[in-house]
């Protein structure tokens, strides 16, 4: 209830107009549904600071203007991304809902024994939008430049190392793991609720390494207090020429992809979901969002709403097998 001193917020007054429009007592423009008048509210089970927050941030503008509709970010980091994953779970299936997910979402049922929600059937993909790079980083007070000294560094030290990531189960705990498997090294892993968090301790030195994504790893190594020592792409990154890989560097099998995309709850009509992709679609294709992308690394390729159902199943599957080759357990 709105006191009668306070201001309603643009919320409440849309709220309030969309109930008139509802009951008969005032008309929508043509054209205009109520549906169309709601914000739209985003949430993303990650933290703010996290490779997929700045995607979300980079496209905000553009899919609002191709939805016509405000468009609220809504961080809610927790247990792995769990935690937002319910809320999107509970939603109303009409479009106004929805995630930007990464990996963590396929890699999560292989690690918790129990979760609140079905993966992927409580929830509508509607498109695998594309790949992000990752990058292993490491505290500079370590004179360690390249994936040779590292793994000299973590044999001399075996289990005294500790590398960090944004949750148990999420893909940067599962790319560091792969990499200590790979290797035949140790290291000690310590879990934080969100990527943010995490990134200032490392900056700060109570831990010593981490995978990242490369838009939040960028602006620390360019400015020293974070050195990159590779990233995990099969390929040399164009937004950053100057690191290699870890295939160039004698690792040919430690390659991790981290993906996003952009999941609504169960049940969501098709002609919502077609609506949605069509406006990703216009989204991608801004120039000034592409630019963004690029900036940040992140490759684009858009599939259909079919691809994404498909491909959310199978990496369920595929995720599951690499847990257990990594051997990753719950802290």
């Amino acid at each position: 209830m709105t006191l009668p001193h306070q201001r309603p917020t643009r919320r409440q007054c849309l709220q309030s107009l969309l109930a008139l429009a509802a009951s008969g007592s005032l008309a929508l423009p043509t054209g205009v549904r109520a549906a169309d008048a709601a914000v739209t509210r985003l949430v993303l089970p990650h933290a703010v600071g996290s490779g997929v927050d700045a995607i979300a941030r980079a496209m905000q503008g553009g899919l609002a203007k191709a939805l016509g509709t405000s468009i609220v970010v809504d961080n809610q980091p927790g247990a792995g991304g769990i935690v937002g994953l319910q809320q999107l779970a509970r939603a109303t299936p009409d479009g106004h809902t929805l995630s930007l997910v990464s990996n963590n979402v396929v890699i999560i049922p292989s690690v918790y024994k129990s979760l609140p929600f079905q993966m992927p059937g409580d929830f509508t993909p509607v498109a695998v939008c594309g790949t992000t790079p990752m990058v292993l980083v490491m505290h500079p007070r370590w004179q360690v430049s390249d994936a040779q000294g590292l793994l000299a560094l973590l044999k001399s030290k075996p289990g005294e190392l500790t590398y960090g990531s944004g949750g148990n189960g999420t893909i940067l705990h599962l790319a560091a793991e792969l990499l200590l498997d790979e290797t035949g090294t140790r290291a000690r892993h310590i879990p934080y609720k969100g990527v943010g968090p995490m990134v200032t301790d490392l900056v700060g030195g109570q831990i010593d390494f981490a995978v990242i994504a490369l838009p939040s790893a960028q602006p620390h190594i360019r400015s020293g207090a974070l050195r990159a020592i590779g990233t995990t792409t099969p390929e040399r990154v164009p937004a950053a020429k100057d690191i290699p890989t870890f295939v160039e560097q004698g690792l040919p099998g430690y390659v991790v992809d981290a993906w996003f995309a952009l999941l609504g709850p169960k049940g969501l009509p098709a002609p919502v979901v077609q609506r949605l992709h069509a406006a990703l679609a216009t989204t991608f294709a801004s120039p000034e969002v592409k630019e963004m992308m690029d900036r940040q690394g992140n490759v684009i390729r858009l599939g259909t709403p079919e691809q994404a159902a498909g491909y959310f199943r199978s990496e369920v599957d595929r995720y599951a097998a690499i847990v257990r080759k990594a051997n990753v357990r719950l802290d």
